[in-house]
């Protein structure tokens, strides 16, 4: 499983017009699924993001009231580009492996006492977002 995540002041999705989940501050944590991974690893990803202290003040998302983690599923993190010029996305899941463990994802954070958003799995999303700093991580369990 990767995650790449965003510190961000803000972020949406937008699905057909319409936002479909947004945050203020926090984390745009885009979840990308492989093969191999189960729910286990959905856990301590989720874990993983929301104890990071990369919030401005070294703070978490757990440590700063309100601060919001959107959470979007992202297929392309495992594209595979290093031969000729179309990616290949075979090290991706398919969408009935991929749903239920970026699902678990977001259920876990919110049991966490996150807020999250979420944008719509397997559809065509446009993602806006202000990220603060830059900071950008690659999460790869």
């Amino acid at each position: 499983m990767r995650g790449l995540v965003q510190r961000v002041s803000e972020a949406r999705v937008i699905v057909d017009g319409e936002v479909v989940g947004e945050i203020g501050v926090g984390l745009l944590l885009l979840v990308g699924v492989t093969h191999a991974d189960d729910p286990a690893v959905a856990l301590t990803l989720a874990r993983k993001v929301h104890g990071l202290r990369i919030l401005r003040e070294e703070l978490s998302v757990g440590d700063v009231p309100g601060a919001g983690v959107l959470v979007v599923s992202q297929f392309t993190l495992y594209g595979d580009a290093r031969k000729g010029r179309r990616p290949t996305w075979s090290a991706a899941a398919p969408g009935p492996v991929a749903e239920p463990l970026v699902a678990t994802v977001v259920e876990e954070l919110r049991r966490l006492g996150a807020r999250v958003a979420t944008g719509k799995f397997g559809a065509d999303m446009r993602v806006e977002l202000v990220n603060d700093g830059p900071t950008t991580l690659l999460l790869e369990l």
